[in-house]
């Protein structure tokens, strides 16, 4: 790898090297590395672009890391991900995408990530994008993510896009059955003329099953960014969604939360504030020496945690 390569590969995984463990490294769309384990197997795709994450029942304690980073103006790829986590397995995954765009041309990736948790199984995902380069090509993220859960599984999901991306459509789907979890946890942050969508829908098909969506995000300049988060409540289950948003500048936020209960014992909540910083804030943070444009800082990262 070189320098940006390694940058990329920092900001998106919090990499200094190459990781412990599993590993599958995409780089300017083909193979960078791979390592395996004796409790998880990376197998490449035979029909189509991207591979398969196999892991053991019962695995505990270990992760997988599945960066792509892209370094090359122009180049755009559709990359399909599925991962069969097993029975009882508590594993994380780190996966994520940088691209650094030096050219005049659009540079995209689009991730098509489908989730299999087995019974009782516990997955912690974590997907950082992250955009950089000087020249004045696009940089567009498209991630779609499908998740299946099984009895008494659980996936908690962290997404963070705060720098970079151009454009961005993150669209994501589940079905959860009798006693399943998911929880989704989303930061964006856009700039410029820049635009991110969110679409959740959420299907809670199990008595017992819990979904928990939250997205925080802050607009700042001209930058536009909608938010649809839906939750069907199929049978006796909780669920709650939630959008907080800062405006900044000319910035645009729209949020959509929608419930739908199918089942008289589904118990279903949603929340959407958008607002920007309060007066009060910025005044008390000024006061203890710190500039207007500090303050606005501390807050969107406070905001942001």
């Amino acid at each position: 790898m070189d320098a940006i390569q390694k940058e990329m590969l920092l900001q998106i995984a919090d990499l200094h090297e190459v990781p412990q463990g599993a590993y599958n490294l995409r780089l300017n769309g083909q193979g960078g590395g791979r390592n395996v384990t004796e409790n998880i197997d990376i197998v490449t795709k035979t029909d189509k672009p991207g591979i398969d994450i196999i892991i053991k029942p019962g695995t505990k304690k270990e992760s997988v890391h599945i960066p792509v980073v892209i370094s090359q103006s122009g180049l755009e790829e559709c990359v399909y991900n599925d991962f069969f986590v097993g029975e009882d397995a508590d594993v994380t995954i780190v996966a994520g995408c940088g691209i650094h765009n030096g050219g005049d041309k659009k540079s995209e990736h689009d991730g098509i990530h489908t989730f299999f948790v087995g019974k009782n199984a516990k997955v912690r995902y974590v997907e950082k994008h992250y955009g950089a380069g000087d020249g004045t090509g696009e940089n567009v993220l498209n991630p779609q993510t499908i998740i299946h859960i099984e009895e008494g599984g659980r996936l908690e999901m962290d997404t963070v896009q705060i720098k970079g991306v151009d454009s961005t459509v993150r669209t994501t789907r589940a079905d959860l059955k009798e006693g399943a979890t998911l929880v989704i946890r989303e930061k964006i942050m856009t700039h410029g003329n820049q635009y991110a969508k969110t679409d959740f829908v959420v299907e809670l098909n199990g008595d017992g099953s819990g979904a928990d969506v939250v997205s925080r995000s802050v607009a700042r300049d001209n930058s536009k960014q909608e938010f649809f988060s839906g939750i069907r409540g199929n049978a006796a289950c909780h669920g709650h969604t939630e959008c907080d948003a800062i405006l900044m500048d000319q910035g645009c936020v729209t949020a959509v939360p929608m419930l739908t209960a199918n089942h008289l014992e589904a118990s279903l909540i949603h929340e959407a504030a958008i607002g920007k910083i309060a007066g009060e804030q910025l005044v008390k943070l000024m006061t203890l020496g710190l500039t207007e444009e500090e303050a606005e800082a501390q807050i969107i990262n406070g905001f942001l945690r």
